[in-house]
């Protein structure tokens, strides 16, 4: 039986469907609307998952509640562009989705089964490669990886590939093993600095950065939450010495700005 609630929801998702599909009318239409490609629409799409990341960290329903919003315009426009190209359209990504969450959770929709969230994740991975079987593939497991990681930030791909390795039993032993690598990269690194070369450099810290990630991983760290702590910590700081500082933060003497630095790390206890 079909609740007002589910009759509400229904009407104001197609009037939502409706307000887009008149923002790309090619008459009446919004002209940057019309301009709009599932291309030109990836940075956005990345921004506003950020968006919604940022308001459950700063655990804000009401901001939450607006940048899942701006996520979800980000779907139905891509829907949209897709339907006027006869690709596909909303009520086929509802359908992929539903049946692959059906699909995925036998133990909930077919045999009832009570498991543990290891088994869950073993058995998703397991009914998603049999989804996509790569044939007589010599390397599998990089294989998957390598598609895996192809949407991915190099920081998540990095976290992937280390998750997926250990799982295979390419596995440091202990935690000091990795901080004994870690060190080792870090000498590599300062070399590659004072030979001024430039992509030797790249690579170097790009593993210094793989190890500091791994390190993470075991001691089950997130590094994106960390560094986004960081980035707050540091703009908090920086917002108390523009506040107190006469004039702008680039005439200012390194001495003062050190100065500052430091009353802005013991007034905001951080």
């Amino acid at each position: 039986m079909t609740n007002t609630n589910q009759i509400n929801t229904k009407d104001k998702m197609n009037k939502l469907l409706e307000v887009v599909s008149d923002l790309r009318d090619p008459i009446n239409g919004c002209p940057w609307d019309l301009k709009q490609t599932h291309l030109s629409l990836v940075p956005y799409v990345l921004e506003e998952a950020y968006e919604v990341a940022h308001a459950i960290r700063e655990d804000n329903p009401d901001e939450l509640k607006e940048e899942l919003g701006d996520l979800l315009l980000q779907v139905i426009l891509h829907a949209q562009i897709a339907k006027e190209k006869n690709l596909f359209d909303i009520t086929d990504i509802i359908d992929m989705i539903t049946e692959k969450l059906i699909r995925r959770h036998p133990h909930v929709f077919q045999n009832k089964a009570k498991v543990s969230i290891k088994e869950v994740e073993d058995s998703w991975e397991t009914i998603k490669n049999n989804e996509k079987p790569l044939n007589n593939s010599k390397t599998p497991i990089s294989d998957r990886l390598k598609l895996k990681i192809r949407p991915q930030p190099s920081t998540k791909a990095a976290l992937i590939i280390s998750k997926k390795a250990s799982k295979n039993g390419f596995e440091w032993e202990n935690i000091d093993q990795i901080w004994d690598k870690l060190h080792e990269e870090l000498e590599e690194l300062k070399d590659a600095l004072k030979k001024e070369n430039t992509a030797e450099a790249e690579a170097e810290i790009g593993d210094v950065l793989f190890t500091l990630i791994n390190i993470a991983r075991w001691n089950k760290i997130s590094i994106e939450d960390g560094l986004a702590k960081t980035n707050k910590k540091f703009l908090e700081r920086l917002t108390y010495i523009e506040e107190n500082i006469d004039g702008e933060l680039h005439s200012q003497s390194k001495k003062k700005l050190e100065k500052y630095w430091k009353l802005a790390k013991i007034n905001l206890k951080h």
